[in-house]
Formats: C-alpha cells, sequence, structure tokens
C-alpha cells in the first residue's frame, strides 16, 4: 500500500499541472495501478528454456539456438524483463526484452535488445481472448536496406509451464514466418 501511495503522490507531484479534477486524479491512478493484464505477465515469471527456429530465407531450413531466460515483473509489478543468455549460429548471444501493459490505451508494449545489432526493436500489441495470446505489429532495423521494416509477433499463452511466439517478417510484399520461440519452464 505504501508503495501506491508513494507512486500516486510521485504522479502527483510530476504531473501534477495536468491533472486538474478528481477525475483527472482517478484517471492518473487507473494508469498507474498494475491491473489484471500485469497479473497475467507475472504468471510467466521464472526460469525458462527457449528454443528458437530462425528462417533467414523461407525456402531454407531454420537455424535452430536454445537460450535460457529468466523473466521477472519489476517497476512495481508493472513491467515484465526477460533476460537471454546462449548462442546462435555457435556465437554468444544475449538479449533483453521488455513487457508493459498500457491501461489506459489498453495495449502491451514490447521491447527488444541485443548483442547482434544496435538497434531498438518496438512493437504494440492487443490481447486477443479467444486465442490467449498477444498480437504485436512493430518495426525494427533492417541494415541491408538502411530503414524500419515491419514485422509482426504472435505471443500465445499455452499454459503455465509453456508459451510460444511466432515473428513474421515481409519480404518482397510478401508475409512469411522468419522466427518460432518455444518457452517451456525449468523445474
Amino acid at each position: 500500500m505504501k508503495k501506491l501511495i508513494l507512486t500516486a503522490l510521485t504522479a502527483i507531484i510530476a504531473f501534477g499541472a495536468f491533472a486538474q479534477s478528481e477525475e483527472d486524479m482517478q484517471k492518473w491512478m487507473t494508469y498507474a495501478t498494475p491491473g489484471g493484464m500485469h497479473k497475467m505477465l507475472a504468471k510467466y515469471n521464472g526460469h525458462w528454456t527457449a528454443n528458437t527456429k530462425m528462417w533467414m530465407d523461407p525456402s531454407q531450413p531454420p537455424m535452430e539456438s536454445t537460450a535460457e531466460v529468466t523473466t521477472d515483473m519489476y517497476m512495481g509489478d508493472r513491467y515484465q524483463k526477460s533476460i537471454y543468455s546462449g548462442d546462435m549460429g555457435g556465437m554468444p548471444f544475449n538479449g533483453e526484452s521488455l513487457t508493459g501493459y498500457d491501461n489506459t490505451r489498453k495495449i502491451f508494449t514490447n521491447t527488444w535488445i541485443d548483442n547482434m545489432g544496435t538497434g531498438i526493436m518496438y512493437c504494440e500489441g492487443t490481447w486477443n481472448d479467444a486465442k490467449k495470446c498477444v498480437e504485436f505489429k512493430g518495426t525494427a532495423t533492417d541494415p541491408m536496406a538502411g530503414t524500419a521494416a515491419p514485422f509482426r509477433e504472435v505471443v500465445t499463452f499455452t499454459n503455465d509451464d509453456s508459451y510460444k511466439m511466432e515473428m513474421y517478417n515481409v519480404v518482397n510484399g510478401k508475409e512469411y514466418k522468419s522466427m518460432e520461440v518455444t518457452y517451456t519452464r525449468k523445474k
């Protein structure tokens, strides 16, 4: 409760000029308070094995790799941070993902960074209750073209001990599956 009050006071001080009424203050409190989607993310905290298939060319077999992933909520259970460690194509691989849910906009947000590039991938997505998944759309740097390229991700929550991320890229105007990561909780 102290954390909630401190967060509210910080928001009031930082954004007090914008909050002109009791209704505005309630909107800030709703925005600042973790809710059901944050609790859903927290169910996937823990240690995971990530088995990855990556297609550089949709007509070729995928490259496969494995990583260990540690996932925890932080910032008062508002965001979920995942830290990856493994190998990719025989080279050491490290990455970090940050996922949040924006209570006001009713969307998930996600960023990704790793040691195989210098750009930050960013995407936003919505919850599909029927499929138990988040459907993301975003952009990532395409170093060959020198531009931001669109991508789509679908993160499906299979059960409490496994989930899957599928990524789709566009080449020559056609979407293809470029990556599939299957996560299995370590016991």
